[in-house]
């Protein structure tokens, strides 16, 4: 139930001023089939942690979005503690993250906290929610979407594939990384970017999970 809450919340999250999300879509993020998303926004809507309204979809309520929350901000500080505490790369730790994170207690998780010098962002970027239920609103784009020139800061990076993440980072384009989009080829064709005083070039799909934000905007409010 705190997956698919979770989940919910991060749909809704990213679609700014639309709380409604469709059962497709959130079937398609869990990997799970229509019918068993049915059977769990049955009991999901029967314990009151969200509604459902025809032609829309459905919606967390007030109770849903804390316990979402209350996930959200458990499995991130988990992955933070994981990678910045016990030395893991950031590309082992979403699957443990989301083991760990359903059993472990409010008082453990302040000190993960606290020993990971109370961080505003996952390891891959994500804010993460405070105690008291507050989201901090990201401000990003795909780096797949700007104009040669530009000059920005990654983000957040969206994909939870090892392999991905592992080559992103030997290529040092992790969370507040400054780069340059130097020159992009036409038709889809590869980014070449500035990183560090290096030239790397990087695919058109691959910049597409890099989420990039001006300088000023990589600061939570």
């Amino acid at each position: 139930m705190q997956e698919y809450l979770a989940e919910a919340y991060r749909l809704a999250y990213y679609q700014k001023d639309n709380p409604y999300i469709s059962t497709s879509d959130l079937a398609e993020v869990l990997h799970v089939s229509a019918p068993a998303v049915t059977r769990m926004v049955q009991r999901l809507k029967a314990a009151g942690y969200l509604e459902h309204e025809p032609y829309k979809g459905i919606y967390l309520t007030p109770e849903g979005e804390r316990e979402a929350l209350l996930s959200i901000r458990r499995h991130r500080l988990v992955e933070r503690f994981l990678v910045d505490v016990m030395k893991f790369g950031w590309h082992e730790v979403h699957d443990d993250a989301d083991e760990l994170g359903a059993v472990v207690g409010d008082d453990v998780v302040a000190r993960m906290e606290q020993m990971a010098g109370f961080p505003r962002r996952c390891p891959h970027g994500e804010p993460i929610p405070t105690a008291d239920g507050h989201m901090p609103r990201v401000i990003d784009e795909p780096l797949s979407h700007l104009t040669p020139g530009a000059e920005v800061v990654v983000s957040r990076v969206a994909t939870h594939d090892a392999d991905k993440l592992e080559y992103l980072g030997t290529m040092g384009l992790i969370p507040g990384t400054r780069l340059k989009l130097i020159e992009r080829a036409p038709f889809n064709g590869p980014l070449q970017l500035e990183v560090s005083g290096a030239r790397i070039v990087i695919g058109h799909e691959l910049a597409g999970v890099l989420l990039v934000c001006a300088e000023a905007d990589f600061e939570l409010a």
